[in-house]
C-alpha cells in the first residue's frame, strides 16, 4: 500500500469513529448522568492519523455540537475516499503507460 493510500485510509477510520462517537451520543442524550464521547486525533509522523476515543469529564449533552461533528466527520470521510479513488486511479494510469 502507498503512503498515500495508508494516509487515506486512517483518516477514513478516524473520520468513521468521529461518526460513531456522534451518533452514539445523540442516541443516549436523554440518558441520566450520560457523559459525551469525544474523538481526539493526532498527527503520525509517518503520515495519517489516529484517533482516540474518550468520555467529557462532565455529564450533559451538546446536540448542536453533535450535528456539526456529523456533518464535519462526512465531509472527511468523503474527501478521504476521493483521495483513495484518486490514487487508485492513477495507479492504474501508471501501470497503463509502464505496460
Amino acid at each position: 500500500m502507498t503512503s498515500v493510500s495508508s494516509t487515506a485510509l486512517s483518516g477514513l477510520y478516524v473520520a468513521q469513529q468521529r461518526l460513531d462517537a456522534s451518533a452514539h451520543n445523540v442516541a443516549n442524550q436523554s440518558t441520566a448522568g450520560f457523559r459525551r464521547q469525544q474523538v481526539q486525533q493526532q498527527a503520525l509522523a509517518q503520515g495519517g492519523v489516529q484517533g482516540q476515543t474518550t468520555r467529557a469529564v462532565e455529564a450533559g449533552v451538546a446536540p448542536v455540537e453533535d450535528a456539526v461533528e456529523q456533518i464535519s466527520a462526512s465531509y472527511a470521510y468523503l474527501a478521504n475516499l476521493q483521495v483513495l479513488r484518486t490514487d487508485d486511479r492513477m495507479q492504474g494510469a501508471l501501470l497503463d503507460v509502464k505496460a
